[in-house]
């Protein structure tokens, strides 16, 4: 028996193009100290990147494809990393030998470094309700005249969206330098992945207020302002309200972070099939009364930001729902100076409306519009 142990001293979150390195060890558990011990005998052993692609068949048509044999014979050392597994492999890297003939004493290990550029024309990691797209690596070993076995490795590949160029590589001789920073080796600190990444990232959190007009067909409700529209991963959506202009009481609101996932029309199972539509927090305010409020809403650190391949498509929204009063409600103002306690009890019924931005109700709808 052999015990195959793989290590990303990263972690396994990559951007694609980056560099992933991961440290590969077989040991023979086997105690020099056991009556029963042994050496084992390993003909080669290999490693590779895929990403498989596993789609609803009740959402999603996907072309028919002709059969394939799926059984490997005992004999044959050819690597398959998506043997066994469902769906479909959408793109892998060429295979790597780690080592050929190695032979393990008892207790004995060797390590291997394994190391590769994450695809960057592949989609990014993503589990939908119509779609999945799943990146593993896979290490494949084979003992003479035995089965192939094998182990993946799942990771997350993240990708981003208009990220720059590297520069083209300048001569060492005509290279401007800098003697009092330290070279790194393998070329400049901005020329890697995730150094550009993070330079476009801090482009992208800059805020810039884009205000909304909220409205129904009796008025105004009240006034929307987000400080930007495009947000990384784990940061907080921070929206406020103005209701001290709306013309309509406004008793209630609420907002929802979603992202929706459209089938492309080529690959539709249905015409004209709705989009699927996942919540991924919501808050929720009574605000009669009250003149601004403010929400905050975390971009989960696990979902996929938007993207499109040919497919499906990914994107995200916020969603708000009001509850409005039919009639006008009025207001108790408190005087700074009034020396009796004042008590004041909410309605016991109010005639209202539930309205959604961007639904179209019979009876009454909502708008927003830039001020």
């Amino acid at each position: 028996m052999i015990e195959v142990v793989a290590s990303m001293a990263r972690g396994p979150v990559f951007l694609a193009g980056e560099v992933m390195e991961c440290l590969i060890t077989f040991t023979n558990p086997i105690s020099h100290l056991s009556t029963s011990a042994s050496s084992e005998m390993l003909a080669w052993a290999s490693a590779q990147i895929h990403c498989q692609f596993h789609a609803s068949e009740s959402r999603v048509a996907l072309p028919a494809q002709g059969t394939k044999q799926d059984v490997q014979a005992e004999s044959d050392t050819v690597l398959i990393p998506s043997r066994g597994e469902g769906g479909q492999c959408m793109l892998d890297t060429p295979p790597k030998i780690l080592f050929c003939d190695l032979r393990l004493d008892p207790g004995e290990s060797r390590t291997y470094s394994y190391s590769e550029v994450v695809p960057n024309d592949g989609p990014p990691s993503f589990r939908g309700q119509s779609v999945k797209y799943v990146y593993k690596l896979t290490i494949g070993c084979q003992r003479v005249s035995s089965p192939i076995k094998l182990l993946r490795v799942p990771f997350r590949v993240l990708v981003l969206h208009g990220m720059p160029e590297p520069p083209f590589p300048q001569d060492e001789e005509v290279a401007p330098s800098n003697p009092f920073l330290e070279e790194e080796e393998g070329g400049r600190r901005d020329d890697r992945p995730l150094e550009r990444a993070l330079d476009m990232l801090t482009i992208t959190s800059r805020r810039c207020p884009h205000l909304f007009n909220i409205t129904n067909m009796r008025g105004k409700v009240a006034k929307f302002c987000i400080f930007k529209t495009v947000y990384r991963l784990g940061e907080d959506i921070i929206g406020t309200f103005d209701f001290s202009e709306g013309d309509i009481p406004c008793i209630q609101y609420s907002v929802s972070l979603q992202s929706e996932e459209e089938i492309q029309q080529g690959y539709q199972r249905r015409p004209g099939q709705s989009i699927s539509v996942t919540g991924h927090g919501r808050h929720l305010e009574s605000c009669l009364h009250t003149a601004s409020t403010h929400f905050s809403l975390p971009v989960p650190l696990n979902v996929t930001p938007g993207f499109s391949t040919d497919i499906v498509t990914l994107r995200w929204r916020l969603h708000f729902e009001f509850v409005t009063s039919r009639e006008p409600m009025e207001s108790h103002n408190v005087l700074q100076n009034q020396p009796e306690v004042t008590v004041w009890t909410g309605a016991e019924h109010v005639d209202y409306f539930i309205v959604y931005p961007f639904i179209q109700n019979p009876q009454e709808s909502i708008a927003l519009s830039h001020d």
